[in-house]
Parts: structure tokens; C-alpha cells; sequence
């Protein structure tokens, strides 16, 4: 585990699936904006650990942490970490996701249910602990989604329920929350210069990146600059909403 002793008023996050792609920019967008940051992960320990050491180099705090977001002990636990070390969560950003792509007709309910345990009940879980540690003081939570769960995608149903049971999470709980001074929103990015996509077929890469109006994949940083206005005071008045993060492709 990665950490800067060093005493700190700064606003504290935790991003979950902070080991690489969004996550990772994400973690240190935040960083940079002045946040401490606790680098989550579930079975990437070292490129966790590099995260957290550059976000060190810039000043702040960082310190990983380590579990798998569809287990409830787990996510108790990585949240009980950062409040034993750090006293207080100020922004969750619920990142981890997973694909494991198919046609309905063949989807078995094993791949089906893995999808949507980690995306959508890590989800739940990963709000559930956020809540819990900003009941007082009040926070942000922004849960990254996908333009996917918005419009839907053809071989990835399960991807794209789970993620459109993201937004709606992140809508009704905007609303359950807002009384206690936390706010939540939802991020959610269309075609993405991450692993998933370059793990791709190339010639169907090229169909999806051409579809874009802006004629490219987003980066990640694009991504995470969205997620640290929604965790920033200048967008106080902000809740319950969807941002869509894609180039132009949705209308």
C-alpha cells in the first residue's frame, strides 16, 4: 500500500477500477484538482500502486485499496479503510465495470449475472458505502455509465442493462440524497480509448469510431474531466443528471 503521511484538508475520493483506463484518469484528474485519492482495484496491484505513487509525486495522498466491488464485505471494507486512515469520503466515483459480450439467443445466465453483479450491484454497494460515510457532512457520488445503457447495444445485452440500471440508480438516488447535502450523477461515455476497445476486431472498431461525429474514440481524460466538474463546488446545483460523454454520437 502506497501513502503520504502528511496531514490533509483536502477533499478525500475513492475511485473504484482506478488501476487503468477511466478509472485511472479519473483518479488522477482528482489528484490534480486537489484531491486525496484512495486507488482502488480488484487483481491489478501493481498498476494500482503506480497510480498511487504518481498521484504522491504531485503532493497529494493516495493509498490503495483492494477488493471486488460485487462483494458487499469487500466494499465495507475498503470504505472502513479509507474513513480509519483518511476520517472521511468527500467523493465516490463508481468506475468498475466489466463486459462479457453475446447474443441473447446463446447468453447463458452465468455471463449474464456476472455482468450485472459487477457493473450494476457494485454499483449498488459502492453507493450504499458512499452514503453511509456522507450522511452528515454531505458529498458527491458520480457513477460512470455508458452510452450503451442509454441506447443499447446489439451482443452486449447485459452490459448495456446494467448499465442502464446504472443511470437509474444514479437518478433515484439524486433524489433520495439530495435532502442530506449529497449529490449524484452519472457519466456516461461512448466509444473510449481503453482496453476494451482495443481489445476490439479492428474492421468492427473502425465501423463503431466512424459512426462518432467527431470522427475519433474519447480519451479518458476527456471522461474524467466531466467527472471531476460534477465532484467540483461549480456544480453545486447540479444532481441527478445524465452526462453523455461521446463525441455526438447519441442525439
Amino acid at each position: 500500500m502506497t501513502a503520504r503521511s502528511h496531514s490533509s484538508d483536502a477533499p478525500v475520493a475513492l475511485v473504484t477500477g482506478a488501476s487503468r483506463g477511466i478509472g485511472r484518469a479519473c483518479a488522477l484528474a482528482l489528484a490534480r484538482a486537489g484531491h486525496d485519492v484512495a486507488v482502488h482495484h480488484h487483481t491489478r496491484t501493481d498498476a494500482a500502486e503506480a497510480v498511487a505513487a504518481e498521484i504522491s509525486s504531485m503532493g497529494r495522498r493516495a493509498i490503495v485499496v483492494r477488493g471486488d466491488v460485487a462483494e458487499e464485505a469487500d466494499v465495507r471494507a475498503m470504505f472502513h479503510t479509507v474513513r480509519s486512515r483518511w476520517g472521511k469520503v468527500d467523493v465516490a466515483v463508481a468506475n468498475s465495470g466489466i463486459t462479457d459480450d453475446g447474443y441473447l439467443a446463446t447468453m447463458s445466465v452465468q455471463k449474464w449475472e456476472h455482468v450485472v453483479r459487477t457493473n450494476l450491484t457494485g454499483a449498488f454497494l459502492t453507493c450504499r458505502e458512499a452514503v453511509k460515510c456522507m450522511y452528515r457532512e454531505g458529498g458527491t457520488v458520480v457513477l460512470i455509465g455508458s452510452t450503451s445503457g442509454v441506447s443499447g447495444a446489439p451482443g452486449q445485452l447485459n452490459y448495456s442493462a446494467s448499465k442502464a440500471g446504472v443511470a437509474a440508480l444514479g437518478r433515484g438516488l439524486a433524489r433520495e440524497v439530495a435532502g442530506r447535502g449529497i449529490r449524484v450523477n452519472v457519466v456516461a461515455p461512448g466509444f473510449t480509448e481503453t482496453d476494451m476497445l482495443r481489445g476490439m476486431d479492428p474492421a468492427a472498431r473502425e465501423r463503431l469510431v466512424s459512426a462518432v461525429p467527431l470522427g475519433r474514440a474519447g480519451h479518458p481524460e476527456e471522461t474524467a474531466a466531466a467527472v471531476v466538474f460534477l465532484a467540483s463546488p461549480s456544480a453545486a446545483y447540479i444532481t441527478g443528471q445524465v452526462l453523455v460523454v461521446d463525441g455526438g454520437l447519441l442525439p
